[in-house]
């Protein structure tokens, strides 16, 4: 209202801050004088064995890594319910069926002892390796909360465990070099994947966990990939459409927070 009154009756004054953000997690409106936050702090978070994320990297020598088999016959769906159209609820659905299925790779950081905020883009960068030569990656930014949080009292949803959504995005691997000139994987060559997810503003409770999962297929909000590269996906063949086995190594792949104090 003041900015309104201010530049389109003349009154009042033009004090706003430049970023009225409003932060999930703790509910809260933030204001900065500019956006990024300039004291964001870069802090990667590390892939590790045994579905652990560090926020430094092991010292193990030995490269190691988890796998999935992606099938575009039987992909991962958006959503846990069967929706005639897509819902706005998505965005912050409950990721625990997503957690269940063996084409999806859950880690999370164990129970935060102190709030952690986010505030700007996330990047994920990650080494992967597959048994063909194209492949689609989700990075999905997930709050954990604790096993003692009440049923909501509403809805009657279980809430204790709950993985909220905070933010996902999808990197089709062909264009991880250039969007202009897309290109294969070579199979079984370990190769980075590195994107930016749109930004988020979102703080982690003290007591819950962070927790990020890696899939390959996103459905029907992405199209499939047939995971064999092919000029025009949308003109591949079904015969085109074969499973795959994707690597995600550990310690070399991580996942880059915007922290702020």
């Amino acid at each position: 209202m003041p900015f309104f009154n201010y530049y389109l009756k003349g009154k009042g004054s033009d004090n706003l801050s430049k970023a009225t953000i409003f932060f999930s997690g703790e509910n809260k409106w933030r204001t900065f004088p500019a956006w990024p936050v300039a004291e964001a702090k870069p802090t990667p978070v590390y892939l590790q064995e045994k579905g652990k994320l560090t926020f430094a990297p092991s010292n193990s020598k030995q490269p190691t890594f988890d796998s999935y088999v992606s099938d575009p016959a039987h992909p991962v769906p958006y959503t846990e319910k069967v929706h005639a159209r897509r819902t706005r609820e998505y965005m912050d659905d409950d990721q625990r069926f997503a957690a269940r299925r063996t084409d999806v790779l859950t880690y999370d950081s164990g129970i935060l002892t102190d709030d952690m905020t986010v505030a700007g883009p996330i990047v994920a960068d990650l080494m992967v390796s597959l048994s063909n030569t194209d492949a689609d990656f989700i990075v999905k930014l997930i709050d954990v909360f604790p096993d003692n949080t009440p049923v909501d009292p509403t809805t009657r949803y279980p809430m204790g465990g709950y993985q909220m959504l905070v933010r996902a995005e999808i990197m089709r691997g062909r264009f991880r070099n250039s969007f202009e000139k897309p290109e294969p994987f070579v199979p079984g060559k370990p190769t980075q994947v590195k994107y930016t997810l749109p930004d988020v503003a979102h703080t982690f409770k003290k007591g819950h966990k962070l927790m990020i999962q890696i899939q390959s297929s996103w459905f029907p909000l992405t199209d499939l990939n047939p995971q064999k590269f092919v000029a025009n996906i949308n003109k591949a063949k079904d015969s085109d459409f074969v499973k795959e086995t994707i690597k995600v190594y550990h310690n070399s792949s991580k996942v880059v927070l915007p922290v702020i104090k």
